[in-house]
Order: C-alpha cells, then structure tokens, then sequence
C-alpha cells in the first residue's frame, strides 16, 4: 500500500493535527526532523499539487512514534532502530501493537470493513518471511483493516 494512503488514514482515525503527528514522528528518534510542508506534501493526494511520495523511514517513525505514544517506553529494553522498508505486513504488525490489539479486535476490525479474515489466515501475516505459512498481506486487506480501525475508533 502507498505509505501516503496510511499515514492519511492514520491522521484521520485519531484526528491528529499535524503538530501532533509530527511530535509522533519524533519519539522514536528526537533528532528526526520532519517539517510541516513535507507532511502537507506526504498527505495530499496523488495527482494533487505539490504530492510527494512518503518516504519508508517516515512512516516509519510515525508507527513507532504511535507505539511509543500509546504504550510507552520500557527503560529495560534498549530502544529499536527504526526500519529501513516497510511491508504492509510490519505495518499491520506496528499498528496491533500500537493499539494492543488482540486476535478478536483484528477479527473484528476486518469483520467490520466487510472482509472478514479465518484466523489461520490473520496468523499467517504474522509470521517469518521464511516460514511455510507465512502470506504477504496484500493493500487491499491493510486497506480493510484501516477502515475497520477507523470505524472503531470513530464510531462509526
């Protein structure tokens, strides 16, 4: 999926300002500068003026960021670098611990975006590139599982 398209949908599903998402962005590393006209840029639509493509070390820090904002930072472990490429399988992998999701909340986001999910079929996204079961999660399922979240936490 378009790294646009999910840090799009993340703004909206919090309805963060872009002060804010920015604040996020740096948790992870303070030294990261991301400046309010390249988020502007990264959140427009293609085709729009002014688009740019955002960077995978952007949203990057973004759902590390959120990780950090939700649940904080534990003193014991030493802290992650942050990810170099992204897949749509570590983005879902982020926002489920981002967000403390259990196997039944993912099910039921997927459920409620209309694309209901076996939980073989969930757990397979999950596992090691390497492994036997393992299955790329595809855009238009991180698609569904966005508009699931959305759904749950606007209640709509």
């Amino acid at each position: 999926m378009i790294n646009n398209d999910v840090l799009r949908s993340l703004r909206f599903m919090l309805d963060l300002a872009d002060a804010t998402l920015i604040g996020i962005a740096r948790l992870p590393d303070p030294g990261f500068e991301l400046a309010r006209e390249d988020l502007a840029a990264y959140l427009k639509r293609e085709g729009e003026d002014g688009f740019q493509e955002c960077p995978d070390a952007v949203l990057a820090h973004v759902l590390d960021g959120l990780v950090i904002h939700y649940r904080g930072v534990n003193p014991d472990l030493p802290a992650r670098p942050v990810d170099k490429r992204l897949t749509n399988n570590l983005v879902l992998k982020k926002l489920r611990v981002a967000f403390e999701l259990k196997d039944v909340d993912m099910h039921q986001a997927f459920e409620d975006a209309g694309h209901p999910v076996s939980k073989p079929e969930l757990s397979a996204f999950f596992r090691q590139p390497g492994h036997k079961n393992y299955r790329a999660c595809g855009d238009q399922l991180l698609r569904n599982f966005l508009k699931g979240l959305t759904m749950r936490s606007r209640g709509v």
